[in-house]
């Protein structure tokens, strides 16, 4: 087996990111793709923080090789280690994909897509950062009672899209009540510059 220990940092001010969803995998399979709807599990992840669809989905797919979640949410300037092993006869093309939601947010996502890890030497790594991304799924409401986050408390998951666009795009940010959507319950603080997030890549063995 070969191992590899992803490591995501918040970079945002006041945007705590859901555990991780780390997935290697062949060609053949992405967590998402700009342009498209969402598929089920992303838009769980993308509105309630949660793992387990996104997962469940990854799996059931021929091109996904191994998955790991991270254990806790992760704070602004945090940062949380995850280990994936993948078996080594798998290393030829093999890229990594990671995805957690912005959880003061309805929707938000952040993470790397297919990232080519075949050559990593052990003990070589790669550091990307990442942007944010509107899953098309929800409406961005800014309301408390539609974002999970400790900034609102709200329901997570619901099955309804009523975001017009339903497709994954570049994420426009949080407007807030301080910058004038009288209607949000987030603050000046919960907004967020790209990027997101930095992650690195490490192959232990």
């Amino acid at each position: 087996m070969t191992t590899f220990e992803v490591t995501t940092t918040n970079l945002t001010n006041a945007q705590p990111l859901s555990p991780a969803a780390v997935i290697a995998h062949q060609s053949g399979y992405s967590v998402f793709e700009i342009g498209t709807p969402a598929t089920i599990g992303l838009e769980v992840l993308a509105e309630d923080g949660t793992t387990s669809a996104l997962i469940a989905g990854a799996r059931a797919s021929a091109a996904v090789v191994a998955t790991a979640t991270g254990a806790a949410p992760i704070g602004p300037a945090g940062s949380e280690t995850i280990a994936i092993d993948v078996p080594t006869s798998e290393l030829s093309g093999l890229t990594l994909s990671t995805s957690m939601m912005l959880v003061n947010t309805n929707d938000a996502i952040t993470g790397i897509n297919g990232v080519d890890v075949s050559s990593l030497a052990v003990g070589d790594s790669v550091t990307l950062r990442s942007i944010a991304y509107d899953a098309g799924t929800e409406a961005n409401t800014e309301a408390a009672v539609h974002i999970p986050g400790p900034a609102g408390g709200g329901e997570g998951f619901n099955g309804a899209r009523d975001d017009v666009a339903d497709r994954v795009a570049m994420h426009s940010g949080v407007v807030s009540q301080d910058d004038g959507k009288p209607t949000s319950d987030l603050t000046g603080q919960h907004r967020f510059d790209n990027p997101v997030a930095a992650i690195r890549i490490e192959r232990i063995n």
